[in-house]
């Protein structure tokens, strides 16, 4: 790791000792930071390529959960959980493994928070098995014959006590959902409705009684079928908690109907102590690259930065002579050599939005949505016109990214009607979250989920603001000229708390807008750039 230049300082916009921040407005110093072990992408993004035949984890930064990968001819598509995020379940396409890009979000219609997908192919159809906790909590699925949509309303598969549906074939052609817990349930022949009741086929292997743990809680059934065996590779030990708690297990069976076999090696990957780069490592997915190796997919918390969510890990697999596999990346905090062979794809996308279209869906995302939200946004001549909803951050359902890197910095101009509130927000939930909004007379800081100082807004309804987080470090600066120059707002905040073992919900620390009052907020020239 080396020092910034003073120069590479000034063009990354960070601040030197002796040295104002590009367009900061201010003379305040701050720390120089460490040149990123990452490559850059779209807006100085980290991205897991490296450029030499190499690349480093996360595989997807940010918070993409319990992915689930499909492979199709030289195509892999993968998607993750979703949660209360709509449009939902984003699906990504790559064809070396390495380098994705979104395609569409398979799911408009809010069924409830939407957890452990699996996105599986079956004679030609696409489909996606999506529990879901709601009231009641319960499985659906959706279907399509291209993967770019149109994808189906969801139906309801009526599985009210499972979660992570994982879908498998049989040897004798019979649809299956491998379900949490060991079970699994029958599918009809054209894989929309489930036949009978679930049924328990499978005892996972248990961890020593003193290692520490969140809990036992077996999920994430993934069928891989290899040579004469069905591979199951389940998650146990808890998704979040304690970081050696979460971990990957696998079983074997030559048929689907078992009886399964427990791994000796068990568990095949798991954090071991708090010093390794990614913790919670689990729910795992075995697939095979354009070269015929072998890898891994799973997610994983990244060490002193819980507010970024379980991000996707890309591990290579060795299938070993005793019919078994391994993992070879070790606890993935060095460079590790890519697949060889497919196209590389420009990874990622843009989070900036000069707003002449509207990326619902693919890029932003409303949290807990009514069924009309969609009706709120707009897009008109560069703008996005969203109209007012709630009164605050926390009933107005805001639009909302997910941005993976340990730093960065976004900004927007925003333009009120009368009586309305608008502003940026660093949001976890409705009831954990920061900002700063405004409106034609005060400011309103926004700090632990409350409302709080309202200071006196020397703008009016008009003004550009900017949100900065530096490693959970928050500050805020407005401006009245468009982003010439900026004022230093006073407040600042510290977020690294922001996150699920604080407040539960599996979700990470988002940047945002909202507009809640009445009448509409007008938002231009939204740049976001990673530091």
């Amino acid at each position: 790791m080396v020092e910034l230049t003073r120069r590479d300082a000034i063009v990354a916009g960070l601040a030197l000792p002796g040295a104002a921040a590009l367009g900061s407005g201010t003379a305040e110093a701050a720390p120089a930071a460490a040149r990123s072990p990452w490559k850059r992408g779209f807006d100085n993004q980290r991205i897991a390529d490296l450029g030499n035949g190499t690349y480093l984890n996360p595989l997807m930064a940010g918070d993409h959960p319990d992915p689930t990968i499909l492979k199709d001819g030289s195509d892999y598509y993968m998607t993750f959980s979703t949660f209360d995020s709509y449009p939902g379940l984003v699906i990504w396409h790559s064809r070396d493994l390495v380098n994705w890009q979104p395609v569409t979000a398979a799911l408009n219609k809010n069924i409830g928070s939407v957890w452990a997908p699996d996105l599986a192919k079956h004679n030609g159809r696409y489909f996606l098995y999506i529990p879901v906790k709601a009231s009641p909590n319960t499985s659906y699925v959706i279907w399509a014959d291209r993967i770019e949509g149109p994808w189906s309303d969801p139906i309801d598969l009526h599985l009210p006590n499972h979660i992570d549906p994982g879908h498998a074939v049989g040897e004798d052609g019979s649809r299956w959902l491998f379900l949490s817990g060991g079970d699994r349930v029958r599918l009809s022949d054209d894989g929309l409705s489930r036949i009978g009741e679930p049924e328990h086929v499978y005892d996972p292997w248990h961890y020593p009684e003193d290692w520490v743990v969140e809990g036992f809680s077996p999920e994430g059934p993934k069928i891989t079928r290899h040579g004469d065996y069905f591979y199951l590779i389940t998650a146990v030990g808890g998704t979040a908690g304690p970081p050696t708690g979460h971990m990957v297990i696998a079983a074997r069976s030559k048929s689907i109907h078992g009886p399964w076999e427990h791994c000796p090696h068990n568990p095949i990957v798991r954090t071991t102590h708090l010093d390794e780069k990614w913790w919670s490592r689990g729910h795992a997915t075995l697939v095979d690259a354009p070269d015929g190796s072998w890898w891994s997919v799973y997610h994983g918390f990244e060490n002193g930065y819980w507010t970024l969510g379980r991000q996707t890990l890309l591990d290579p697999v060795e299938w070993t002579k005793d019919g078994w596999f391994r993992m070879k990346g070790g606890d993935l905090s060095r460079p590790i050599a890519k697949p060889r062979g497919g196209t590389a794809l420009p990874h990622g996308q843009p989070l900036s939005d000069d707003f002449s279209t509207l990326a619902l869906g693919r890029k932003w995302n409303f949290f807990r949505p009514e069924a009309d939200e969609a009706s709120r946004a707009r897009i008109e001549g560069n703008t996005l016109i969203l109209e007012a909803r709630g009164k605050a951050p926390s009933d107005s359902s805001p639009l909302l990214l997910v941005a993976g890197d340990q730093a960065y910095r976004f900004e927007c101009d925003i333009e009120l009607e009368a009586g309305g509130v608008a502003g940026l927000v660093l949001f976890y939930d409705r009831a954990l979250y920061c900002g700063l909004g405004f409106d034609e007379k005060r400011f309103v800081t926004h700090q632990y989920g409350i409302e709080r100082g309202r200071p006196a807004n020397p703008y009016g309804r008009s003004l550009r603001m900017r949100v900065t987080n530096d490693r959970h470090i928050v500050t805020y600066d407005t401006s009245g000229d468009g982003g010439k120059t900026w004022k230093r707002f006073d407040r600042g905040m510290e977020v690294s708390g922001y996150h699920h073992n604080v407040r539960g919900g599996f979700l990470m620390l988002r940047p945002g807008l909202y507009s809640a009052g009445t009448g509409k907020a007008r938002f231009r020239n939204f740049a976001f750039r990673a530091l």
